[in-house]
């Protein structure tokens, strides 16, 4: 065990700095791996036709525009709290800031709820026959037992999990590589274009859904407080996993469209198993279909945690009923979040699919990245004495009309998707109210206060 030395050492009441910059790089490139890759190539081939690589490349130049704003944010304020800090320093106002957090924590649980409906498809069908809702009920009940089993059981269980999805991704890239060495497989396929889509809708609808799959990286914000030198390690952690995430993607995506027709990927809610069923040597799909499985499981368990905590901490500082931040005697965990949750995880998996629940993630998370673009603009007036990243001023710009735009309909995203996205930011409104009526006065949310003033 390496020794802690003074430098590590936390200031009375903050976090110990432990975290240097390979550590972060290696949480964001777990964290952003996972159910997106497994689940969505075959929804992306359906938007854009043989040429999946490319709405995965658009989606990383958008991502990496938004993480320059992130940068220069972490650098500048390196606390844990991420798009509701930005947000309270730029505007000040309690109830946008309230939204942005609240959006945040309801994009967790339409990820984990897409997450689970991909569980209960075709990776779970090599195994067990069950109708995808039942798989993906059963599923929610499994996540939410490791949920409440504590954080400690939670996190060992996600460090494994995420040695083994990155496993399964890199199996498919051997795959290819043999397939390409062999002359199996139709790479031409990876330049054709969805016929009916055309070139630029095809693209921009799935890039729209191929974002999905990016998510994560604004995840690594939380750990500022943790992290040796924010300012420094930061933007090199977050580049560099952003950078070496989409040359997997890539490199999967490609491999998918060069073996597997589009309208096979299409049509399966397993799509990287079709892959290894065709696959020039003998790999078991029912061990591919497990890592997947888990790769699946470990998106929907980080995203739950993330979601329950958030609860238990608005509710901690008066943002929300004071209830949600009830606490297991026994176990420690905050069981009223973690039901909340999850009770909106079961309505969103019994009324939505892996595509339009993905996608409602997307359109949350991209008005919340569009903010953190202009927060950073705004926030240009505010000085620090230390140096930190600067983004220049166009990439900020390009990076909040960009999300701007695509949650725009002209992405091709259903009406559904907006109905829900609404109605999930709706349940925060009442939330927000009921709270002011229970208290008789406004949320003290010291949380922000504290953040604002330091």
């Amino acid at each position: 065990m390496s020794e802690v030395t003074t430098d590590d050492l936390p200031p009375e009441g903050g976090l110990r700095k432990v975290i240097g910059r390979k550590v972060l790089m290696l949480f964001i490139i777990g964290d952003i791996l996972g159910a997106g890759i497994y689940a969505l190539v075959g929804q992306v081939a359906g938007e854009v036709g043989g040429a999946i690589w490319v709405p995965f490349l658009v989606a990383f130049v958008l991502a990496a525009l938004t993480a320059t704003a992130y940068a220069e944010l972490v650098g500048k304020y390196p606390r844990a709290a991420g798009a509701a800090l930005y947000t309270n320093r730029a505007f000040g106002l309690p109830f946008l800031t309230f939204i942005v957090a609240f959006a945040v924590m309801m994009s967790g649980i339409t990820s984990a709820s897409a997450a689970a409906r991909a569980f209960g498809g075709d990776y779970l069908g090599e195994f067990v026959s069950l109708p995808t809702l039942v798989g993906a009920l059963v599923f929610l009940a499994l996540v939410t037992a490791v949920n409440f089993a504590g954080i400690s059981e939670s996190v060992k269980v996600n460090v494994v999990l995420t040695i083994i999805e990155a496993s399964g991704l890199i199996i498919i890239i051997v795959i290819g590589f043999f397939a390409l060495v062999s002359g199996d497989g139709d790479p031409g396929r990876a330049l054709e274009f969805h016929p009916e889509n055309g070139v630029f809708l095809g693209v921009l609808g799935g890039s729209a859904l191929a974002f999905y799959a990016l998510l994560g990286f604004e995840d690594s914000v939380n750990l500022a407080e943790e992290t040796k030198n924010p300012s420094r390690d930061f933007p090199f952690a977050l580049f560099s996993g952003l950078a070496v995430t989409v040359v997997i993607y890539v490199a999967v995506a490609f491999t998918a469209t060069m073996l597997v027709d589009t309208a096979t990927l299409e049509a399966s809610t397993g799509p990287l198993l079709e892959v290894v069923r065709v696959a020039g040597f003998d790999f078991p799909p029912k061990l591919f279909a497990l890592i997947a499985l888990l790769a699946v499981g470990n998106t929907a368990l980080i995203n739950m945690i993330m979601a329950s905590r958030l609860v238990y901490g608005m509710a901690r500082e008066g943002i929300v009923p004071p209830v949600f931040a009830k606490v297991h005697a026994g176990r420690a965990t905050p069981w009223v979040a973690i039901l909340c949750t999850v009770l909106i995880a079961v309505a969103l998996v019994c009324t939505g699919d892996v595509g339009g629940l993905a996608d409602t993630t997307v359109l949350l998370l991209l008005a919340v990245f569009a903010l953190v673009n202009v927060c950073v603009l705004v926030l240009r007036r505010d000085s620090v004495p230390h140096r930190h990243f600067r983004a220049p001023t166009w990439m900020p710009v390009l990076g909040a009309v960009s999300c701007a735009f695509l949650t725009l309909p002209i992405t091709g995203r259903e009406a559904d998707v907006y109905v829900r996205a609404l109605v999930l930011l709706g349940v925060g409104v009442v939330l927000w109210f009921v709270n002011r009526a229970i208290t008789g006065r406004r949320p003290r949310g010291r949380q922000f206060e504290g953040i604002d003033k330091g």
